[in-house]
């Protein structure tokens, strides 16, 4: 199978050299090792298929060039105590990018996803030229405190929504609809001599999800970010599945009827009530103020029974939409995090199982993600580092693809 710069894939039938399939027989043991570790070179053999030879040329090859690392002894078995193999943390680092409406998170991350440093700016409507120099001076700080090695840096993800200044939201400025002309690309390129990716921010969440979350238990799930903005990624079999034109997963466009309107009959976007912003809009008319995700972790009593309250409200549509998930895309789970503090999705979870039938085996199982706020930016940090320890997940059309822009449904959608 051989995956183009447009993400399609095709069934390659040439053959390889010799060269191309040790290559290739390396990316296996890697991959095996970064999915499994600690794991011995006898099991890796088992999983594999290779010979013991072959496994102890390969598992040599990757010790010398740094890439993995001889972690410990495990004792208790028959014979020789097995040496289990493990990813080394400094064979790379990632610099992962989140920008979205309301914040700005940077991390530098090592190559088995420990967060070594993190940037975070909670404000809204960052414009694109203070977004270059925010990331610029998170890049040098990262490097000035050696946080990171320079010649061991992958690249640097950026995760963000698509259409950023086009969607009419709630409180959006005029001069925000800059990021629509805006070559974040070229100037991210223009920043760095590594490698750039880019990817839609609830993609690269799931990604995240896939590489150092919930992907040991299963490999294909639908991923849903309750963030400024609702959005979804898929992943199948492994992989990041982001469709013909990039909107897979675009759960913003869902149509739901609103059972608060007087003839019950109307129908809007799922995009259109439900996300933090129309959160913080409704604590507001209700004289709460909140405006991050740390102010909703903080408020008092009658704040919270509010947004006990709008989850409530919000569980029938998000009920709903894990039924269509289930039924068109099939996925083993359905996964829900974001920037929605983790205790408010537990309470939304709860209440959303509430109106699915459990008798219904068809549907299913649903879960609070496994990462936190910083899922997108961990999933940016997760594109280099794919590519770098040639994973089943780097996919090159992160490489050359930018921001979706100029969408005529997005005219119509405001929230």
């Amino acid at each position: 199978m051989t995956q183009t710069d447009d993400g399609h894939i095709f069934l390659n039938l040439s053959g390889a050299n010799v060269g191309d399939a040790g290559e290739h027989n390396r990316a296996v043991v890697l991959r095996c090792i970064h999915r499994q570790a600690p794991i011995s070179r006898a099991e890796i053999a088992r999983q594999t298929g290779f010979t013991k030879p072959a496994i102890a040329r390969i598992v040599d090859r990757l010790l010398d060039e740094g890439l993995i690392i001889e972690a410990r002894r495990r004792h208790g078995l028959r014979g020789q105590p097995a040496i289990e193999l493990e990813i080394n943390p400094d064979a790379y680092f990632a610099i992962g990018v989140n920008i979205d409406r309301d914040h700005l998170t940077i991390l530098a991350v090592d190559a088995v996803g420990n967060v070594r440093a993190r940037v975070n700016y909670e404000k809204r409507f960052i414009l694109p030229g203070e977004f270059m120099q925010l990331t610029a001076d998170a890049i040098s700080h990262f490097q000035r405190s050696r946080l990171i090695d320079e010649a061991r840096l992958a690249g640097i993800g950026l995760a963000m929504p698509d259409w950023l200044g086009e969607i009419s939201l709630l409180g959006k400025p005029p001069e925000y609809e800059e990021w629509t002309a805006f070559d974040v690309r070229g100037a991210l390129e223009g920043l760095t001599p590594h490698p750039v990716f880019i990817e839609n921010e609830a993609n690269a969440a799931a990604l995240a999800e896939l590489e150092y979350g919930l992907g040991a238990e299963s490999n294909s799930f639908f991923y849903i970010a309750i963030n400024a903005c609702p959005g979804g990624g898929l992943v199948l079999d492994g992989n990041g599945h982001r469709g013909a034109m990039g909107l897979s997963g675009e759960i913003g466009w869902l149509p739901i009827v609103d059972s608060t309107h007087s003839s019950a009959t109307r129908v809007q976007l799922l995009g259109q009530i439900f996300s933090l912003f129309f959160l913080y809009d409704f604590l507001e008319k209700h004289g709460v103020q909140a405006r991050t995700p740390q102010d909703l972790v903080a408020l008092d009593s009658d704040g919270r029974r509010l947004v006990s309250q709008w989850l409530m409200e919000m569980s029938v549509h998000l009920a709903v939409a894990v039924k269509h998930i289930g039924a068109i895309v099939d996925p083993d789970a359905v996964l829900v995090g974001g920037r929605l503090p983790i205790r408010m999705v537990d309470e939304l979870l709860r209440y959303v199982h509430e109106h699915l039938h459990r008798s219904d085996a068809n549907l299913p199982s649903i879960h609070r993600a496994s990462l936190g706020e910083d899922a997108s930016a961990l999933g940016a940090a997760a594109m280099p580092m794919a590519t770098a320890l040639m994973l089943a997940s780097a996919n090159p059309a992160q490489r050359t693809r930018s921001p979706l822009k100029f969408m005529d449904r997005s005219s119509s959608w405001t929230v």
